[in-house]
């Protein structure tokens, strides 16, 4: 790992409430983060977290959509969905499993339900690409609930989908390792009240998101409750302490310091390019 001022305990700058909304063919879900002053998550893009006991809030999924020009991250705590791309790809995503895809120069796949009643419930996590990377060929990865690291620890256990760090002295590496914006991607699951400390390099965005109970962040003690995102400052270790029954992710990434340019399911550095994705979508070139 890079450095880390462990004499510096990162505090909580903003806290965002999820927003209920819908997306693809009327999915109900919280949107966790998106949009404007997109620069702060850099270079996450937008977190969405679907979660319901009724067929009628996902039975419509998500039908064929284009993307260009980053990668979506989606997790599965409880359900079953199947992924369709243009490449001939056909996954099932189930109970603790993970999708990765790599949008790159554009695919067009579809997130179907395959069930029609029971809980669904999960995470999508859009992790921006480089400019240089933005027009490589799209691939696509299904990862299996076997396939991912589970560390228990004094009261807690967690499951590691991305990344490195360091969890209460113990080192820890996900499953997926990415060399240009290092992402880290852990789910917690705290059993009893805890104390815990990460640690995470200096200059990388942190992120946690409370979807279960609640976390006390920071020597400042500032909670965060179920459905909410907490962004933390940018250098020294992470201190916190979770009540028990608590779940929360911690997403941290290196940012990219470009310009982000956004249309809907496209992301650029400039409205020109954004220009020519749509075109290139209209024209059935997206793929090309």
């Amino acid at each position: 790992m890079n450095s880390i001022q462990t004499d510096k305990i990162r505090k909580l700058v903003e806290k965002i409430p999820a927003r209920a909304t819908s997306d693809g063919a009327g999915v109900k879900l919280l949107r966790v983060f998106s949009g404007p002053r997109a620069e702060r998550f850099d270079p996450f893009l937008m977190l969405d977290e679907f979660g319901s006991e009724s067929a009628d809030d996902y039975i419509a999924g998500f039908p064929p959509h284009p993307h260009r020009g980053f990668e979506t991250i989606t997790y599965m705590l409880q359900g079953k969905m199947e992924h369709q791309d243009h490449m001939g790809n056909i996954g099932l995503l189930s109970d603790g499993g993970v999708q990765w895809m790599t949008a790159g120069r554009g695919v067009i796949h579809s997130e179907m339900p395959k069930q029609t009643e029971g809980k669904m419930h999960g995470f999508q996590l859009w992790l921006n690409l480089a400019a240089e990377d933005k027009m490589q060929p799209a691939c696509y990865e299904d990862i299996s609930p076997d396939d991912l690291p589970v560390v228990k620890f004094d009261g807690f256990e967690i499951t590691a989908i991305a990344g490195q760090s360091v969890i209460n002295q113990k080192a820890v590496t996900g499953k997926v390792q990415q060399v240009k914006t290092e992402p880290t991607y852990t789910d917690f699951r705290v059993a009893q009240l805890s104390d815990i400390e990460i640690e995470i390099a200096d200059d990388k965005t942190v992120l946690l998101y409370c979807y279960q109970g609640e976390i006390l962040v920071s020597d400042d003690k500032v909670k965060l409750t179920e459905q909410q995102l907490g962004r933390l400052s940018a250098q020294g270790k992470i201190s916190l302490n979770a009540a028990p029954n608590s779940r929360f992710l911690l997403i941290a990434g290196t940012p990219l310091n470009q310009p982000i340019a956004q249309h809907g399911p496209f992301v650029m550095n400039t409205f020109a390019e954004i220009e020519q994705a749509i075109r290139d979508y209209q024209n059935g070139q997206l793929t090309a």
